[in-house]
């Protein structure tokens, strides 16, 4: 049976981000002490009311899910628990959305540390990769402050791992099935992907770049006949196998030792490993804008018009190692955090690419495909408060970070009789040759040569605190920054044809002895075709950052806090064009003032009034900046580009927050931003011809304004018989607008405009949504033992959003709302057992990007399909079985 990561709620479970709350009415005199702008609270305190009380008494606006709203609901991770707050949605892959904002305007923080993205494609690290049994806390910033780092816009993340408040141990084992996906015949895996090396990753070792160029710079070297056969230790064979349920299984333990009088010892361990099959099919279209003289002569039609299937076997794993040490003002932990993820991907595609419509009906091309990241973060953080007026505290990490796509294979073939033509071969049969791009081995390395962050900070607080908690004035000087140095390797095998017969049948699920055939007879060899000059690239960042901030609170209704940042960022990237000689080396040294205000006022012990501004930055994925061409066998590839500029933006929020009891709340945001040099993605065609590329410009400007909306409200104030339902909803409503710049008008503009005098139609920001709602409603109740048992029905949807610009005359493409509904049932059966059943995806939406249908140009699409993509992701069920001892 297939052990699973364990992808339950306790993930963020055990990761209270949470407060307690006094209940007494005079709260205001009896609030918590905000120390500078870090937030304190105990661990243990992980009900939805003390997260309700946090988000009451924190200056800054900072929200949280409760530890207890991660159970009922049913969350598996931290990325699906961010996703209850208001504002923010995920998005397939491609993270978290903060008030419509793509993932490249937020920014993560592991205890207070930068961290790197363990994928170049992703800003910050799959946050489902974090099971909540090593999560002590999760803050969400929305409004920035100067201790946070400058690259800010949509929210901040700080994960901060578990704190110990008493020993236990707990083992918990998940099991789940996909109506689409399991127990499906025929699920198509790599050779080895099932085995014990493929559940552990290590069969990445067998698709390392081969020995004889692995240390040496391209030079089109020609693999022998022994080589060809012998160096190559993955298969191009798949395996058809059923597919089986999901699983995961998680153990976590937590001890105390006391030292001293007054010390203790805290240690924790968590081990969790999750295995997910899943398969999607659907369209994988892409359009070409052909232009005349003028728009009557010009058309739109396809360039690909495939049929996809995708099967995909997934493998996680965590492991964290927490040491820490606290002696009354004394506080000291070492925290050891490693995670894998490994996808192994096998994708057929039927149909045609790049216009040669004559295979519409009998094209066929595969990718064999294994992503594979290792992330390892080791950290010490230390504070001491040194009496009641002065405090200091720092930390520094060192991360190991690589991230690879070893020997991704691709081979294309015909599904034509060509013995019997118009006819079908049988089977899984194809007919295809050698040479060409017919067997090509790609070898992607993004290796972390350095990282490190460090930071300290020193908190000083001044006048008399009288019958108050909290000292009038509380003054924090600060430093953090990290540096970051990586190295990409880009690399291609081709497979090369020898006095080779016009063309053969092979079995495509077993293609391998064929292959291994024509090499002994000579009809086939293996070369590099990587380009000497382009196979690696650098890229190196240093931020460093120093702030001050100065917190007044001149008496219980009053509290503002004003911040000042410096930070310096120092950017080089090293890269060649096409077949240079040298490297070209791009600088990027650019200093930064951001400043920052919050304020607020507790109008009466139930409500509150909010204001914030700030200057911040946003600095682009690494992917949007890295200077390399990354093919893919639908020719449509993705170009960074190295000129990219970081945005700069002007933040603001009103708000306001009314609490009529400690479990209910409805609060109204106002807010605006005003990004310079707003990064988008863009789908162009290529400049060679074939294809298309995604790629990235800046725009001149984007403006954006919106209202959030949020209530959790007890359906008892209706009737009394309603006293156990509890409904709470989100929502956002956002309009933006936006003005490009000289490169978006020439790549957007089709050609004729320049003879017409037309002008483009205005458009939002690129992966803006103009909504987001999450809606869910529990029914809770205790037995007779005082045992909580739940029944929630959790939704959420984000509104049509670009996902990339068009150009050349193409409207922009929009991916369209996937309305989600789910059930959870808790059922603590007592102080061990604790069982969680859970259905997702109820209503089985289709995942879709359509080409918009405002194009400048006349459509003339195959059968009238606009569809870039789609899929459906099937019904997951899911039972849940945990232990405490």
């Amino acid at each position: 049976m297939k052990i699973n990561k364990l992808s339950i709620a306790v993930l963020f479970l055990s990761g209270s981000v949470f407060y307690a709350q006094d209940t007494k009415q005079d709260t205001i005199k009896k609030e918590k002490k905000i120390e500078g702008v870090v937030i304190q609270g105990s661990s243990n305190k992980k009900t939805e009311t003390a997260v309700l009380g946090e988000q009451k008494k924190a200056i800054i606006q900072k929200q949280a899910v409760s530890a207890e709203e991660i159970s009922r609901k049913g969350i598996s991770n931290v990325e699906q628990g961010l996703t209850k707050v208001t504002g923010i949605t995920t998005v397939e892959g491609r993270g978290l959305f903060v008030r419509g904002l793509e993932e490249r305007y937020n920014y993560l923080l592991i205890n207070g540390l930068g961290s790197p993205s363990n994928n170049p494609f992703q800003k910050i690290i799959a946050l489902k990769q974090f099971p909540t049994d090593v999560v002590g806390k999760l803050n969400i910033y929305k409004t920035f402050n100067s201790n946070l780092y400058g690259d800010f816009a949509g929210a901040t993340f700080d994960i901060e791992t578990l704190t110990i408040d008493k020993p236990f141990s707990k083992i918990e084992f998940s099991v789940g099935m996909n109506t689409l996906s399991t127990f499906r015949d025929n699920f198509k895996v790599s050779e080895g992907a099932e085995g014990m090396k493929g559940y552990l990753g290590l069969n990445s070792q067998d698709r390392r770049l081969p020995e004889e160029v692995r240390h040496s710079r391209p030079s089109t070297y020609r693999f022998n006949a022994n080589e060809s056969l012998n160096s190559f230790k993955d298969s191009w064979n798949v395996d058809n196998v059923k597919s089986l349920p999901n699983t995961s299984l998680g153990f976590t333990t937590a001890q105390k030792i006391k030292t001293g009088e007054s010390g203790t010892l805290g240690v924790l361990f968590s081990l969790n490993q999750s295995t997910k099959y899943e398969y999607k099919e659907g369209d994988n279209n892409q359009f070409r804008s052909l232009q005349g003289t003028n728009g009557a002569s010009s058309y739109i039609d396809n360039m690909n018009f495939l049929n996809r299937k995708q099967y995909t076997l997934e493998t996680e794993s965590s492991i964290l190692l927490g040491l820490g040490y606290k002696n009354k003002g004394t506080n000291v932990n070492l925290n050891a955090i490693y995670l894998q993820s490994a996808d192994n991907i096998i994708e057929d595609n039927f149909g045609y690419k790049d216009g040669q419509i004559q295979n519409k009906k009998y094209g066929f091309f595969r990718t064999n495909q294994l992503d594979i990241s290792r992330f390892l973060d080791l950290q010490l953080t230390a504070s001491q408060k040194i009496n009641e007026r002065h405090q200091i505290k720092a930390g520094a990490s060192y991360v190991i970070n690589n991230y690879s796509q070893p020997d991704r294979k691709i081979l294309e073939g015909h599904r034509e009789d060509p013995n019997n033509l118009g006819n079908y071969l049988p089977g899984n049969n194809v007919s295809m040759s050698y040479g060409g791009n017919n067997l090509i081995r790609q070898y992607l390395d993004v290796n972390s040569r350095f990282y490190g962050s460090a930071f300290a900070e020193y908190q000083l607080n001044l006048g008399e605190k009288g019958d108050r908690k909290d000292f009038p004035l509380q003054i924090a000087l600060g430093y953090n920054g990290f540096a970051d140095l990586r190295k990409t390797s880009y690399r291609f095998i081709f497979g090369r044809k020898h006095n080779d017969p016009s063309s053969f049948i092979v079995n495509v699920d077993q293609p391998q002895a064929v292959f291994n055939q024509a090499i002994s007879d000579g009809y086939l060899y293996y070369e590099e075709g990587s380009d000497p000059s382009q196979f690696f690239n650098s890229f190196y960042q240093f931020v460093n950052g120093g702030y001050a901030n100065i917190n007044f609170k001149p008496n219980d209704s009053w509290d503002i806090l004003l911040g000042a940042r410096y930070e310096n960022d120092m950017t080089l990237i090293r890269y060649s064009e096409l077949s240079a000689s040298n490297k070209t080396n791009i600088e990027k040294n650019k200093d930064y003032f951001l400043p920052s205000l919050s304020i607020k006022k507790a109008l009466n012990n139930r409500n509150n009034l909010r204001f914030s501004f700030s200057k911040t930055v946003t600095r682009p994925i690494l992917i949007e900046t890295m200077p390399i061409k990354y093919i893919s066998p639908d020719n449509v590839n993705i170009v960074g580009n190295q000129e990219i500029q970081a945005s700069d933006n002007y933040n603001f929020d009103l708000k306001w927050e009314y609490f009529p009891t400690g479990k209910e709340m409805f609060a109204v945001n106002v807010f605006a931003k005003r990004i310079n040099n707003a990064i988008e993605r863009s789908l162009t065609p290529s400049a060679d011809a074939t294809g298309s590329t995604i790629t990235f410009f800046n725009a001149k400007k984007a403006d954006l304004y919106g209202i959030e909306l949020e209530g959790i409200l007890s359906l008892g104030r209706i009737s009394e018989s309603l006293n156990r339902f509890t409904l709470g909803a989100n929502a956002t409503i956002m309009h933006t607008n936006i003005e490009r710049s000289e490169r978006q008008l020439e790549m957007e503009e089709p050609s004729w405009f320049k003879t017409t005098g037309e002008t483009l139609r205005k458009r939002g920001l690129q992966g803006a949504a103009p909504y987001t709602i999450n809606a869910d409603l529990k029914y809770e109740y205790k037995n007779d033992k005082n045992f909580t048992k739940t029944f929630s029905l959790i939704y959420n949807v984000s509104g049509s959003k670009i996902y990339a610009t068009g150009g050349a005359g193409t409207d922009n493409y929009f991916e369209k709302p996937f309305h989600q509904l789910d059930f959870v049932h808790q059922n603590q059966i007592d102080k061990n057992w604790n069982v969680k059943f859970a259905v997702q995806n109820i209503l089985n939406s289709k995942y879709k990007i359509l080409l918009g249908d405002k194009n400048y140009a006349p459509l003339r699409l195959e059968e009238n399909n606009n569809v870039m993509t789609n899929y459906y992701k099937g019904v997951t069920f899911n039972l849940t079985l945990g232990y405490t001892f």
